[in-house]
């Protein structure tokens, strides 16, 4: 019986080498804004500005918080709005409301600022300390604080050491630093953890409420 042949002028491998290959989502993306001061929520846009979106099992770890519910959080000593030193364990005794913002002078954060502002009375009736911290430095938050009448503590938290030792968690695909506050009972307990980026306001009186129960 005679056998036939087949032949081929085209492989497998050349085909498959042919084909162009499809960006992978890690890659990074240059996101150039419309104007040289675009604002997000605290975060600030120049243009040209680079983001980079990390891989998913990055993107994981970035939002375990190290502090939880019922967790004594890491101690700190950090630098206030007029340059003092300030450590957490000052506010042993008392509820000490502790927040997380991304910027001073942003739209969202000034909101948030604002709004602890009107609510302060409150917070002292509940006997309660309020103290904000973002990686800004102390003439920042001087300026800050004397622009829009704050009359609680802020510290500077540059490097975001104390941010990364608390697990505060980032938005955006770690591109905007969180926006998280915890509530601390008098024995340095955090007894609420709320987080919520896009409705600063929100913190305050979901941290009010909170209080009202303690």
């Amino acid at each position: 019986m005679a056998s036939i042949s087949l032949h081929t002028n085209h492989t497998l491998p050349s085909l498959l080498h042919s084909q162009t290959p499809k960006p992978t989502f890690s890659q990074k993306i240059s996101l150039l804004s419309r104007s040289s001061q675009s604002q997000f929520h605290g975060l600030k846009l120049s243009n040209s500005t680079l983001l980079s979106f990390p891989s998913s099992s990055s993107v994981k770890s970035s939002i375990l918080a190290k502090v939880t519910e019922g967790a004594i959080p890491p101690a700190f000593t950090l630098r206030d709005q007029d340059g003092k030193t300030v450590s957490l364990s000052k506010f042993k005794g008392k509820p000490t409301v502790v927040y997380f913002y991304p910027a001073d002078e942003s739209p969202g954060c000034t909101k948030q600022a604002c709004a602890f502002r009107d609510s302060y009375e409150k917070f002292k009736k509940a006997g309660a300390e309020v103290v904000g911290i973002s990686g800004d430095n102390s003439a920042s938050h001087k300026a800050f604080a004397q622009k829009y009448k704050l009359p609680y503590t802020l510290l500077s938290d540059e490097g975001n050491k104390v941010r990364k030792e608390w697990g505060v968690p980032s938005d955006l695909f770690g591109a905007l630093p969180g926006r998280q506050t915890y509530v601390l009972d008098k024995n340095g307990v955090c007894r609420l953890i709320y987080n919520n980026q896009f409705q600063p306001e929100k913190h305050i009186d979901e941290t009010l409420k909170f209080l009202k129960t303690v």
